[in-house]
């Protein structure tokens, strides 16, 4: 097997200014990786939100409008606790501390005495038991007799809207790929084109000695798969190593943006990546050859 390789390397020389190419590729490939990472970070993510709201209940006990003062509001809170823990299907309720719903709005209000004296309502949290259903509409209409000032959110319309974000994220990403495959296709039959240019006189020989358009073909394809997989290689390195580097940037001290997933990959959504120099020498290989089967038809 060695053999025939080391005539195909003869065959085709590779090009004095064949860097250029393998700059492209090596970009296109970094891009590509950064595009299917995001696309399996923006999943992971969206399971992770789905998995954490899902088979839960949350209720809100609002501050009456004219001012009620706190023990009205601490015994609609108990009210409605009450009724929660009465309700088949609910494993647990419990009252969210101030100190915690203060966390929940300080990435919008930040922090400080003054959003410690707003109004804030009081959140229960209820866990379900796995499978259960429950009457929501009836369940709402007990909270209110209890607790007029309740609000029974089963979380589904915060569901449906980050399976939206995760879908639109994700399907952008594999057009995001799919032009970056078609970018690096039209890339590999220029160059091709062009080498076929640059190697007339080798091909005439070859088509002169009884060299059939499949062999000559193959010298080329194999120059640029071999070509595309080292170049792609390092593209898709370089995007793991970004995420990998993304992935420690709070042990330097600089911490995530609030509500979006980091943008690291666990170990196994790496090897994934593997996949873009892969991908990218094959669409080298088809294009190669492709090329230089329409071209050889055309001249000869």
């Amino acid at each position: 097997m060695s053999a025939p390789i080391r005539k195909r390397g003869r065959i085709l020389p590779r090009e004095a200014g064949a860097a250029p190419l393998d700059v492209v590729i090596g970009v296109m490939a970094f891009l590509a990786a950064l595009a299917l990472g995001a696309s399996l970070v923006a999943d992971r993510a969206a399971e992770g939100w789905r998995a954490g709201l899902s088979g839960r209940l949350t209720v809100q006990v609002l501050p009456p409008e004219h001012g009620a003062p706190n023990p009205a509001l601490a015994q609609e809170t108990a009210a409605a606790l009450d009724v929660l823990r009465s309700t088949d299907g609910v494993v647990h309720a419990d009252e969210i501390s101030q100190e915690e719903t203060l966390k929940l709005v300080e990435p919008w209000l930040g922090s400080g005495a003054v959003i410690a004296d707003l109004p804030l309502p009081r959140l229960i949290d209820a866990t379900l038991v796995p499978g259960a259903r429950i009457d929501l509409a009836a369940l709402t209409q007990r909270l209110k007799q209890a607790a007029p000032d309740s609000v029974l959110d089963d979380h589904s319309h915060w569901i449906a809207r980050l399976k939206g974000v995760a879908d639109a994220v994700i399907w952008s990403a594999y057009g995001i790929l799919a032009l970056i495959a078609i970018a690096t296709a039209s890339a590999i039959a220029f160059a091709t084109r062009a080498g076929l240019e640059a190697h007339h006189d080798i091909v005439s020989l070859l088509h002169q000695m009884g060299a059939r358009a499949g062999f000559i073909a193959r010298a080329f394809e194999w120059h640029y798969f071999i070509s595309a997989l080292f170049a792609a290689s390092v593209g898709g390195a370089l995007a793991a190593a970004f995420f990998v580097a993304a992935g420690g940037l709070e042990s330097v001290g600089i911490e995530p943006v609030p509500f979006l997933p980091p943008l690291s990959l666990q170990p196994a959504e790496l090897g994934w990546l593997i996949v873009v120099p892969l991908g990218s020498a094959f669409i080298a290989w088809a294009t190669a050859r492709l090329s230089v089967l329409a071209a050889l038809r055309r001249i000869y």
